[in-house]
């Protein structure tokens, strides 16, 4: 290859191959001003590898070489890539300066190629405007001088622009004629930042799971391309946070700075994508670490509006850290007015902030100015945003005392995180958006609790709660492809544990692991919905709860109340502080824990007995005297989740279940029984006496669907539970703390995850898990809960009879053959179990064992 524009083409579309002959050119004897060409575009490989140093020698190379040729054109085409490498690089003023030099120096075409580069560097300081200008003027030269390939970078480049001013329908139409225009000339990495583009036109629709589709697929490009692209890291970061997921956005851009040398412009912004991480991640000592690396990089580098946002990520840390004094809440005023001067994109957050501050020192009016703005601003954007909007709208009304416009503003901004929540199809996803809501419900529970208003109280706990347990949206679009990254980690956790049986090193193995659960998440993040539930109105559930007596539990400022109701008849009760609640909650779990694993010490009834009544005083309180013998249903907050609740004593002999809010508990037993396949019984490897188990309760059915042994395979357990009426598993199960959704069961081609759950069309109406721990699952804002409630239930499981703590496997066989008898009795999970539970053996391992289980759902 001989042609210099060919070969500066190439850098874009292939650039493996363009390096390769840029320094077959190098090592030869060609004319100077292909030379000047080679070392360029050497030049621009390496920079795009974060090798500046590298890169600006040989552009000082290629501006000598290109005066030694005499051509006018090349000397100012490569000065300009000098000055936008010095500027990546951090050398923000030298670069501008050349740029400005490349300006003033080209006319026609060239002039164009020039505009957009300025264009770039301009944009990525933040000085959009200046950069608009520049695109304006370059497209209409570069459109009339025929070069296609750069009026396509000078529309992408628009497209970034436009799209940061909320112009998204224009963003569009210049995203569209770019990739037309790169699809013509053959730009194969550049057709892939077209991809990487449509990730920040999703985002500023606000959906998510197309954002992070479309990210997946731009780094499967760069990757077969040979680049690394710091833009997608950051780009990345920011969705993940935006989906509440903010450890893994930290854990992402911390990678991401670890391949990057030297102080460039790349490095300093994932610095800041960091800081922001690990400030929504509640560490605000990381936080503020990150934040002045970026700050001091950005200022170095003479970008403000960069600088403006690392800055506020520091005031926010300040504030997270329990700083929030007189100085604190200036500071957050003023940076807020920068960030809203720059038009920055956290200055709604900034204002928001300010606003907080200044209503908490007294200073009304400074709040009501800071929050007028912020909710002007958080209602403009894209729509996961507009709960924040609505929030500093309701903040604002209270400071003013106009509680019917506050909680006017809490419905509002409910109203539209429910509405993004259903956007997206990931139950991952859909729980931690829960985030966005959790504070606005708050302000209405406030209320309801300085009137003493139980009903009210309700109306805005159920309001909020468990939003992501509406039923199920749609799945994936390419599961075929999910199964297949699920069987081959399954095959993966099969042989760590045969290597860690027989003392073998597991390093690359658990590597193999951690790669393959990284492309399940990816994978099951990309499926959205337009699927939307309309939750129960509280005054519903009062008027359909039959004989029932519903217990809501509400955490509220450290608080534990609880609210009962049936009937019509609703009182509220304070309990008091949660932690002490939680206290009890672990102690208890302790005790059943050592219990069932046999040898118990002298007195242990008459300690489980004490343990219970001071559970129940913890959680229940003055409450305690409504519960009079008939059913309950109790509806816990996320914290308390994992109660083994058969301990109270008022619950003793009593019927009851466990639900996430009182809306999906009514959701379940109204759903109308659909056309079922019977009774699955499955058993999975290692479990003493679960054959005979199984045999027991097979022999109560018709022709249930049994496997066991090597039967119990995860192809065969699926189909089978998909649309079971009731179905029972014995199978081992593990609880992943770190990750919930990968919590699973053992079957006999290895571990059964959650998100192997998720791929059933209809999960079992009725399912019961006699393993350990298999009720768990992690709290999350909004009360919600990720674990196998949070994937099942959406799906149809409507009861759940599953243990919170270990359990004895020969002690659960006769009580899972009770309980079996009772449902065919006609009577519900809790009737079913409070039964078993009565006519338990009275040794405290069996005891131990009955109360670890609890019924969820109806």
């Amino acid at each position: 290859m001989s042609d210099g524009d060919e070969l500066l083409r190439l850098v874009f579309s292939r650039p493996v191959e363009a390096l390769a002959e840029a320094e077959r050119l190098i090592a030869g004897d060609v004319p100077a001003a292909l030379a000047s060409v080679a070392h360029q575009v050497r030049a621009m490989v390496v920079r795009e590898d974060g090798r500046f140093a590298e890169a600006i020698k040989d552009l000082r190379l290629a501006v000598r070489l290109a005066r030694v040729s005499g051509d006018r054109e090349r000397i100012v085409d490569v000065q300009a890539t000098l000055g936008l490498t010095l500027a990546r690089g951090g050398r923000t003023a030298a670069g501008l300066a050349a740029l400005d030099a490349a300006v003033a120096a080209s006319t026609g075409r060239l002039a164009g190629r020039v505009l957009m580069r300025r264009a770039h560097h301009l944009a990525t300081m933040g000085r959009r405007s200046e950069a608009l200008a520049d695109l304006n003027r370059a497209i209409p030269v570069l459109r009339r001088a025929g070069d296609v390939v750069w009026e396509a970078r000078a529309r992408s480049c628009r497209f970034e622009v436009r799209v940061a001013f909320g112009q998204v329908r224009l963003a569009a139409r210049d995203l569209d004629l770019a990739a037309r225009l790169f699809a013509q000339a053959g730009q194969e990495l550049e057709l892939a930042t077209i991809v990487h583009n449509r990730a920040d036109l999703a985002f500023a629709g606000g959906d998510l799971p197309a954002a992070l589709a479309q990210l997946d697929e731009a780094e499967s490009a760069y990757a077969r391309l040979g680049s690394y692209i710091p833009d997608l890291v950051f780009d990345r970061c920011k969705v993940l946070l935006v989906a509440g997921l903010a450890h893994e956005a930290l854990a992402a851009a911390d990678a991401g700075i670890a391949r990057l040398e030297g102080r460039t412009s790349d490095k300093a912004e994932l610095f800041f994508a960091a800081a922001r991480a690990a400030q929504a991640a509640g560490r605000p000592a990381d936080a503020v670490e990150r934040a002045r690396s970026a700050r001091d990089l950005f200022d170095a580098q003479r970008r403000p509006w960069w600088s403006a946002r690392a800055a506020f990520v520091l005031v926010q840390s300040r504030y997270d850290a329990g700083r929030q004094d007189r100085r604190t809440q200036a500071m957050a005023a003023r940076i807020a007015d920068r960030l809203d001067a720059l038009h920055a994109e956290e200055a709604a957050a900034a204002h928001l902030l300010a606003g907080r501050l200044a209503a908490a020192n007294g200073q009304l009016a400074a709040a009501d100015r800071h929050l007028a703005r912020a909710a002007r601003l958080g209602r403009r954007g894209p729509a996961f945003g507009h709960a924040a909007g609505w929030l500093a709208t309701a903040l604002r009304a209270d400071t003013r005392g106009a509680t019917a416009a506050a909680l006017t503003a809490c419905r509002r901004g409910l109203t539209a995180a429910a509405d993004h929540q259903h956007r997206l199809g990931a139950a991952e996803l859909r729980i931690h958006a829960a985030a966005y809501g959790t504070e606005l419900a708050a302000i209405g529970q406030r209320h309801a609790v300085r009137r003493d208003d139980a009903r009210m109280l309700l109306r805005w706990s159920e309001r909020w709660r468990a939003g992501a347990l509406a039923p199920a949206p749609m799945r994936p679009a390419d599961d075929l492809a999910l199964a297949g990254d699920l069987g081959a980690l399954r095959r993966v956790m099969t042989r760590i544990d045969a290597a860690r049986a027989a003392g073998s090193p597991t390093s690359q193995l658990e590597h193999d692991r951690r790669r393959l659960e990284s492309v399940i998440r990816s994978r099951t993040r990309r499926a959205g919905t337009d699927a939307a539930s309309a939750p129960d109105q509280p005054d519903d559930v009062l008027g359909r709860l039959d004989d029932h007596l519903l217990v809501e539990l509400v955490a509220l400022d450290g608080v534990l109340h609880a609210v009962t109701a049936r009937r019509g008849r609703i009182r509220l009760h304070v309990v008091g502080p949660v932690a002490a609640a939680v206290r009890e909650v672990e102690l208890a779990r302790f005790m059943l824990r050592r219990l069932v694993r046999g040898n118990p010490p002298a007195g242990a009834l008459a300690r489980v007995e004490q343990a219970g009544r001071l559970l129940q005083a913890a959680l229940l309180g003055p409450a305690v005297s409504d519960l009079d013998g008939r059913p309950v249903v109790i509806a816990p907050p996320g914290s308390l989740h994992a109660v083994p609740w058969a301990m109270l004593p008022a619950l003793r002999g009593v019927p009851w279940s466990v639900t996430p809010s009182a809306a999906v508990w009514l959701r379940a037993r109204q759903r109308p029984p659909a056309a079922d396949r019977g009774v699955v019984i499955v058993v999975g490897p290692g479990l003493t006496g679960a054959e005979a188990e199984a045999k027991e309760i097979a022999d109560g059915y018709g022709r249930p669907i049994v496997l066991a042994d090597g039967g119990a395979t995860s192809t065969r357990v699926l189909a089978a539970l998909d649309g079971a009426r009731t179905a029972h598993v014995a199978a081992h199960g593990v609880f992943r703390a770190d990750n919930p959704l990968f919590s699973s069961l053992r079957l006999a081609d290895g571990p059964l995850t959650v998100y192997d759950l998720g791929r059933m069309r209809r999960a079992p109406r009725h399912l019961i898990l006699s393993s350990c721990e298999s009720g768990m699952a992690a709290p999350m804002a909004g009360d919600e809960l990720l674990g196998m409630i949070s994937v099942l239930v959406p799906l149809g499981t409507a009861s759940l009879l599953a243990s919170v703590v270990p359990v004895n496997d020969a002690r659960t066989t006769p009580l899972m053959v009770d309980v079996h008898a009772g449902l065919r009795a006609g009577q519900g999970f809790g009737a079913a179990l409070a039964g078993a539970r009565g006519r338990a053996d009275a040794d405290p391992v069996a005891v131990a064992t009955a109360l670890a289980f609890v019924a969820l759902g109806h």
